[in-house]
């Protein structure tokens, strides 16, 4: 062992072998869920609820990459699939002829109106009903902590703070 490296005591590690189980078992349960249930993988339905709650449930391609912080190769093909479905449309962009949007259709959004009680109640089930109030609290409190160091530019806070308090559409 290397003397210059602040290894971890049991206690931080207790706390990171749980983070990495968590992290390794709930992307399984939110995909398996909305694959029986929708028919759609967990990012798909991703890239559906962000269209879903933009202006005129449309974005350009790139900034939709950047919301889903998908890489434009793996967005496209994405989109592509979920175009081949009648769930999305690329058009040109009307003000920058060389950027593409992508557009919810009525379909998109029925999907994403069919898929999101169960999509939610999955979420509460695993996550939200196995914490009190303050442990929600704390776990957004945790995760503000930990993206500071992921996403220390904040290029994805919009994404992120999009329901707290302070935020520009924040339901009142």
């Amino acid at each position: 062992m290397t003397d210059d490296v602040p290894w971890l005591d049991r206690s931080q590690l207790r706390a990171w072998v749980r983070l990495v189980a968590v992290l390794e078992l709930l992307p399984g349960v939110l995909d398996a869920q909305l694959r029986r249930d929708a028919d759609v993988t967990h990012f798909e339905y991703y890239v559906l609820a962000v269209l879903s709650e933009s202006d005129d449930r449309t974005l350009r391609m790139s900034e939709l990459a950047r919301v889903t912080n998908a890489t434009p190769p793996r967005l496209s093909h994405v989109v592509r699939r979920l175009e081949e479905r009648g769930l999305v449309e690329r058009f040109p962009c009307p003000t920058d002829a060389r950027s593409t949007n992508a557009r919810l259709t009525e379909a998109g959004w029925q999907k994403v109106v069919e898929a999101a009680p169960g999509h939610v109640r999955t979420v509460r089930q695993h996550v939200i009903d196995a914490l009190d109030d303050e442990q929600v609290e704390q776990l957004a409190a945790i995760s503000e902590a930990i993206l500071g160091r992921l996403d220390p530019s904040g290029a994805m806070a919009p994404t992120y703070r999009r329901y707290d308090d302070d935020a520009p559409d924040a339901a009142t």
